[in-house]
């Protein structure tokens, strides 16, 4: 490690939490009074302190020592986001076990690989849809010893199963153990050192089986502490945690929260969003690319609509184009900008603030690459979106930039005490404190990844002079056209995400081919608004999106695209799709990324459709 890099690392080690059992102790002395948590409560909002989650951490965490968990042995969490996953999370934590995360809607063949796998001996599960999923799963009947349901909604007429128990079964059991054990859980933390296993996480398995992870406590301490040192979240701030926590992204916020001590406010129900954001009124949004693009497509979409209002707007966004170099570089706005700018900003940009909750000082994507024209999109109106970057293999958070000096189309700059370097292919490695211990039970897979501390994260990117790091693409992803031409298909797919309100999903072929083509799915929800104004709101999805007056609209869309691409990625020809891909059908990981492989195998005969006809197409000016 260079030696600022060691400085700089040497610091936050000194300042780190041993384990995250300590970690989130150390929260709840702080003022075990203040509120950590906001939660849904009927059709309300509950607060929950940090002293009321200590006490329910405390008895799951005796409840999991009185069943027999024993340090790292693992515990696997199948749940959305919602308070219960975090308690048992800690509560497996202070019993010193290990999280074996779990999307709940992945299918019942990988559940049956992960818990195998990993080795978990236990399971929390949300409720009866994720228990009859195990349940039928004979392979684990005799490795999982006990099934902890949060919502206990079993029907009448249930299979009897002695495995199965309440939360609140669960929590009482633990206050017994406790009364008799009154040491139990602190004799437990006490085996925690900075490299015992915390956390196993599997990849999504876009290319091939998913790989656990394995995450030690030093992994989310010493990151925790990193964060804590940028100073750019502060104690009084409010998290709307929606993401799912079986992500590494999602997990890694707990541990920000822990260590800078902000209120979190939880809910898993992505249809609530807006109303969630309106309500609570969050000072900090982390997302995904999809969900900022939303939120601009449904704008776009509104801006495109003939009248006064669809005129303001327009204008308004113009007005906030011409004021970003000045905004940006701290410089004030020309007199006459600045009016307009405050005008734009009582009309149309303060609308859009106030469905955002009317506090938010700024937003976070992360998980794949957004578009800088998204980006530059919602700082026109004042509202700032930031990109982080990192990988499960390196808990999450390794790059992220700061909201008081952002580049766009960049991930930031390197958190304090990691190293990086670009190999000679351009992938990005990452090495320090973060980096993962390795896959469990794929030796050899772990060799090839973590090289001399090493990690080979399989992106490719650039680093500009301030270190600032741009991701181009997956190594995996990149495709030769016959000309000889590499194309990074994300920037192609998120050129046309930017540039094209309507859709909603694009994968880019032309491996091997003598062009780029497209394959192209549009957004269901502005696919019907497009429709009811056109009193064609009896049409269904499929007959919706090949309406010729669709297919015209995207062409001269898709020109914008090809006159922001270089000549060998523009997109000659499109499919648009009669249905979205979805994750029930494969296409999709748990953590909605595409897979491409069986994208492009399901949709062969419509891919070899679209390069039968040689001739000029009039989507790409020549």
């Amino acid at each position: 490690m260079n030696s600022s890099a060691q400085q700089a690392a040497d610091q936050i080690w000194a300042d780190s939490a041993y384990s995250y059992p300590v970690l989130f102790r150390g929260r709840v002395a702080a003022d075990p009074s203040l509120v950590g948590f906001t939660v849904p409560d009927g059709d309300g909002w509950r607060d929950v302190t940090w002293g009321e989650a200590r006490s329910v951490v405390d008895q799951a965490a005796a409840g999991f020592i009185s069943y027999g968990l024993r340090p790292e042995q693992r515990v696997a969490i199948a749940c959305t986001t919602r308070l219960e996953w975090i308690l048992a999370d800690l509560g497996v934590a202070c019993a010193a076990g290990a999280t074996t995360t779990v999307y709940p809607n992945t299918h019942a063949e990988d559940v049956l690989h992960i818990v195998s796998d990993s080795g978990s001996v236990m399971m929390v599960l949300e409720n009866y849809e994720q228990l009859a999923k195990i349940q039928q799963l004979d392979e684990l009947r005799g490795q999982l010893t006990r099934l902890i349901l949060i919502e206990d909604d079993r029907p009448a007429g249930a299979p009897s199963d002695d495995r199965v128990l309440s939360w609140e079964e669960l929590l009482q059991r633990g206050t017994d153990h406790l009364n008799q054990n009154p040491n139990c859980i602190d004799d437990a933390i006490a085996t925690i050192g900075p490299e015992s296993l915390s956390t196993i996480i599997y990849t999504s398995g876009t290319t091939g089986q998913p790989k656990g992870v394995e995450l030690l406590h030093r992994n989310w301490t010493y990151e925790a502490q990193a964060l804590n040192e940028l100073d750019f979240v502060h104690p009084d701030d409010v998290l709307y945690l929606w993401l799912p926590l079986s992500h590494v992204f999602g997990r890694a916020l707990l541990g920000a929260q822990l260590s800078l001590g902000f209120r979190a406010i939880v809910d898993g129900r992505v249809d609530r969003i807006v109303d969630g954001l309106a309500n609570t009124h969050p000072t900090i949004l982390v997302g995904v690319p999809r969900i900022f693009e939303k939120v601009r497509s449904a704008v776009l979409t509104m801006n495109a609509q003939k009248g006064l209002k669809g005129r303001i707007s327009r204008w308004a966004f113009l007005v906030g184009r011409d004021s970003r170099a000045y905004r940006l570089a701290g410089r004030p706005l020309p007199r006459t900008l600045a009016l307009q700018y405050r005008l734009a900003d009582r009309l149309v940009f303060s609308k859009l603030k106030d469905r955002l909750g009317g506090r938010m000082r700024f937003m976070i994507s992360g998980s794949a690459k957004l578009s800088h024209q998204v980006q530059e999109w919602f700082y026109s109106a004042g509202i700032i979106v930031v990109e982080g970057y990192g990988a499960t293999e390196t808990a999450a958070i390794s790059f992220l930039n700061l909201p008081d000096r952002p580049r766009f189309g960049t991930v930031g700059p390197l958190i304090p005490g990691l190293e990086t370097k670009l190999a000679d292919d351009g992938e990005v490695l990452i090495k320090g404190p973060t980096v993962a211990r390795g896959y469990h039970n794929l030796p050899q897979e772990t060799v090839e990844a973590f090289v001399d501390g090493w990690y080979h994260t399989g992106d490719i990117g650039t680093l500009d002079a301030d270190g600032y790091l741009t991701i181009t693409d997956r190594k995996k992803d990149l495709f030769k056209t016959s000309s000889g031409k590499f194309v990074a298909p994300q920037k192609v797919e998120n050129t046309v995400m930017a540039n094209i309100p309507y859709v909603s999903q694009v994968v880019a072929v032309g491996d091997g081919r003598k062009y780029v083509t497209a394959l192209v799915a549009l957004d269901p929800a502005l696919l019907q608004k497009w429709a009811d104004r056109r009193e064609k709101g009896d049409l269904s999805y499929a007959e919706l999106s090949q309406q010729p007056e669709i297919r015209r609209s995207i062409d001269r869309f898709m020109r914008r695209v090809n006159d922001r691409l270089e000549r060998w990625e523009q997109i000659k020809r499109y499919t648009i799709l009669d249905s979205e891909l979805t994750l029930a059908e494969g296409m999709l990981t748990p953590s909605l990324k595409v897979r491409r492989g069986e994208v492009y195998t399901a949709y062969a005969d419509v891919i070899e459709a679209m390069y039968a006809d040689d001739s000029r197409s009039d989507l790409v000016r020549e």
